[in-house]
């Protein structure tokens, strides 16, 4: 039960939204500008940062919720979501992917943590200034999303196939849906 009075079987962010829409749609636009805008990282790569950085929050809901968007971006390669989240070292994925998703648990940790050899080691595997850029900010405003979902304790659902609706939905429309014309 969620520490607020909010929309009772609304699942996660969107309860905390739909309580405060003023504060909940610049939240919605910037998921959309980091997650499905222009970025040379693409957006199935972009859903996984989210998605790690939820894992190590233990943010169940933002973890399980952009895991299936990835999955449904990376469409016949979604086993790499799995991978990642049971041990990104390990994971059928790029260096470069690897270098900036440990850039991205660094600064899960604490934004001072990145090292300029963490930097340097992302720029040996190919990773422009903007991949770095983006990763840090995706890093940064999921730890954001992370705490304000389990800060005020939304509702999670339980059931894996509600991940998956969700999963799809993001991955189609994305954050902000399309004023629809008269």
């Amino acid at each position: 039960m969620a520490h607020i009075q909010v929309p009772e079987g609304i699942p996660g962010i969107r309860s905390l939204v739909m309580f405060r829409p003023e504060t909940g749609k610049p939240l919605y636009e910037l998921a959309q500008v980091l997650l499905r805008g222009e970025s040379p990282i693409p957006a199935a790569e972009r859903e996984l940062i989210a998605a790690y950085v939820s894992s190590r929050n233990h943010c169940i809901f933002c973890m399980n919720s952009h895991a299936a968007a990835s999955r449904c971006l990376y469409g016949d390669r979604a086993s790499l979501v799995n991978e990642v989240l049971r041990d990104a070292g390990q994971a059928f994925i790029t260096d470069k992917l690897k270098s900036l998703l440990h850039i991205a648990g660094k600064v899960q940790v604490l934004g001072l943590e990145v090292k300029p050899e963490d930097i340097a080691a992302a720029r040996d595997q190919g990773a422009s200034d903007r991949e770095i850029h983006d990763t840090v900010l995706i890093a940064a405003a999921f730890c954001m999303f992370n705490r304000y979902v389990d800060g005020l304790a939304s509702w999670t659902p339980e059931d894996p196939l509600a991940y998956e609706d969700m999963g799809k939905r993001m991955a189609e429309y994305g954050y902000v849906l399309p004023v629809k014309q008269p």
